[in-house]
């Protein structure tokens, strides 16, 4: 077993909510994002100092800029996952990139993003010295496909992964899943998290090679909570975006599966 941390700074909306930590550090809307960058690249520097692997989603296609140098696992989000722009921004990033299902649960737009991540690009960027310039990439080959269920519900069993491994071969690409606890997989309740860890790693026991990880959404404690008009009263260790299983459930998901 290989853990990956998920530190994800920046959160998708499907209309507004806080945008994630390098968008509004101070959780006020003062949108301080130069902090937000200093307290990112922090956090992951601890991390890594420790010896922890750190995954992240890349939503904004400038922040790679500033962090991509301390991530080991890419992923593209369902809302992104159609955007050329993040297509060309995965083409150029330096590590595996996973691309989501689309929230409609339609495998074909991560399958298009992952053919199109393959190839080479040239776009407009911003260089070292912060001006406009023209990125040139040369393809990412490490994309992998995530599943992450979608609005006719689950797409974790193993008729849905063969579904899924056969799609990636028929488009000739490399028949590698990543599978989402979270989400429609759980039907949004992150208390089924576990149901859905348990079922994958049992189609991984029992010889499926081409599941090569799972994701699970987890804080200190589990739940989560509305961030609201004062950042003094939010518990601890307490989501402010998705629930979350807890850090001791985690560890005995990783335990089930050791």
């Amino acid at each position: 077993i290989f853990v990956v941390m998920r530190v994800y700074f920046e959160k998708p909306r499907t209309t507004v909510g806080w945008k994630g930590l390098i968008n509004d550090p101070h959780l006020n809307d003062t949108f301080d994002i130069a902090t937000g960058l200093r307290k990112a690249r922090r956090i992951l520097l601890d991390i890594n100092e420790v010896g922890l692997p750190a995954a992240t989603e890349m939503l904004e296609p400038i922040t790679p800029q500033y962090i991509a140098d301390l991530i080991t696992l890419a992923s593209i989000g369902a809302r992104t996952t159609e955007s050329p722009t993040h297509r060309q921004m995965a083409s150029g990033l330096s590590m595996p990139v996973g691309f989501k299902n689309s929230t409609e649960g339609s495998l074909e737009v991560a399958i298009n993003a992952m053919k199109a991540a393959r190839a080479q690009h040239r776009f407009l960027g911003i260089d070292h010295d912060g001006k406009t310039c023209v990125m040139s990439t040369r393809g990412n080959e490490l994309g992998h496909l995530i599943l992450r269920g979608g609005k006719n519900g689950p797409n974790y069993s193993a008729e849905h992964v063969a579904e899924a491994s056969k799609m990636l071969r028929d488009a000739k690409l490399p028949p590698r899943l990543v599978v989402d606890c979270s989400h429609a997989n759980s039907s949004k309740d992150y208390r089924r998290q576990p149901l859905v860890w348990s079922d994958v790693i049992q189609q991984r026991a029992a010889g499926n090679e081409e599941i090569v990880g799972l994701m699970l959404e987890s804080n200190l404690r589990e739940g989560a909570q509305t961030l609201g008009d004062d950042p003094s009263k939010l518990d601890y260790g307490i989501s402010i975006t998705d629930g979350c299983i807890s850090i001791d459930e985690t560890a005995e998901c990783l335990r089930s599966a050791w």
